[in-house]
């Protein structure tokens, strides 16, 4: 080998070297820019975030200031707030006291985000987050019922958690977070009532049922299907069926779309679709009523069917006596029996929130749950 062809190639060796680890430092480079790009967009998510929360209690401050002042701002106690039960059961309101009805249950129901069995989670933000919340006010001695719709973009008072589930404190936060922070399962289901309860005043909850995605057209298709009326836009881009003006029987997957389906683009859609829901419920308590009178069977064998897709607190015999109530109604439920908490949808830089009427709600809690004590 010439001693020109050996130093040529040590100088083609040392180039290549150079590029090679020139590269390097450019991939090292455009990681870090990546990191930093990631980490300054973090932080101000976070800071937006913090300022949202901040804002929100801002907000709710000054309209509690305002209700206080209308309630008088008496406390019972030395610490309970006029218009909050005391946790005895009795409620201090204009003047006058108003105890629990012990006809009266409430019973909290929560559609759940996920699909397929309700499994547990160690780590928070993974067992979804609560998609439809409703109350059910149980009148036993007269097997009646009413429903109480609470929006999920309420906001209330929650429990924090981190990642590890170690609990951070409480914060004003959307109400649907609260089963976020949870397992997915029976540490959800608590987090949801104690949020819930807070919400309405102190209410003391007697049990709570919670169903995921994958039991909407388990429940749906065992009645032989809804018939509802097609009155909003933008579900035939779901399924072509479901076009505004049409009356359809849902069946399956139709069911889900119809009850959940929201334009994620357009402001307060969770709100506005609780009219659809409200719809089905109607349609739906009218064919199961009509289903349970060929096949005594049908409310039992489907409770059986949902236990995968279903968590609760709540004795057999408890829940199928709630579900046989509504059933049993003495009268279908109409538009004055399926209502909506009081308030205001509020759209901010980031998210949409609900705030909650407080000074109309307690009025509508009274006549739900409690009686005049004398």
């Amino acid at each position: 080998m010439s001693k020109n062809s050996l130093f040529g190639g040590l100088e083609t060796g040392h180039e290549d070297m150079k590029n090679k680890n020139k590269k390097n430092y450019l991939y090292i480079a455009g990681a870090a820019a990546l990191i930093l790009i990631f980490l300054c967009w973090f932080t101000g998510f976070s800071y937006r975030s913090y300022r949202t929360s901040q804002e929100a209690k801002e907000r709710l401050a000054a309209r509690e200031k305002v209700v206080n002042s209308s309630l008088t701002g008496a406390v019972l106690d030395g610490a309970v707030q006029e218009g909050r039960d005391n946790g005895k059961g009795e409620i201090l309101y204009q003047g006058k006291t108003y105890r629990r009805n012990t006809a009266m249950r409430a019973i909290l129901c929560i559609g759940v985000d996920t699909k397929g069995e309700m499994e547990s989670h160690t780590a928070s933000g993974q067992g979804g987050q609560a998609d439809g919340v409703f109350l059910v006010a149980q009148d036993a001695a007269r097997d009646r019922v009413k429903i109480l719709m609470i929006p999920r973009d309420s906001m209330t008072e929650i429990t924090l958690f981190d990642l590890s589930g170690n609990e951070l404190g409480k914060d004003i936060q959307h109400l649907t977070l609260a089963y976020a922070y949870g397992d997915g399962r029976e540490k959800s289901c608590e987090l949801m009532t104690e949020a819930v309860s807070n919400l309405l005043g102190n209410l003391k909850i007697d049990g709570y049922a919670a169903v995921n995605i994958s039991a909407i057209p388990i429940l749906n298709d065992a009645v032989g299907g809804v018939t509802v009326t097609i009155r909003d836009e933008g579900l035939e881009k779901r399924d072509p069926e479901l076009k505004k003006g049409e009356t359809v029987t849902l069946h399956g997957e139709q069911a889900e779309i119809f009850v959940r389906y929201r334009d994620i683009t357009k402001s307060q859609t969770a709100v506005s679709r609780m009219g659809r829901q409200k719809q089905y419920l109607q349609g739906y308590l009218q064919a199961a009523r009509e289903a349970a009178s060929r096949d005594d069977h049908l409310i039992p064998d489907l409770m059986n069917r949902l236990q995968n897709n279903m968590i609760t607190n709540m004795p057999k015999d408890q829940y199928l006596d709630m579900a046989l109530s509504v059933l049993n109604s003495q009268d279908s439920l109409g538009d004055g029996d399926i209502i909506t908490v009081p308030g205001e949808a509020v759209e901010t830089n980031l998210y949409d929130e609900y705030h909650v009427d407080r000074e109309n709600l307690v009025p509508m809690m009274l006549d739900l749950f409690y009686v005049e004590k004398y």
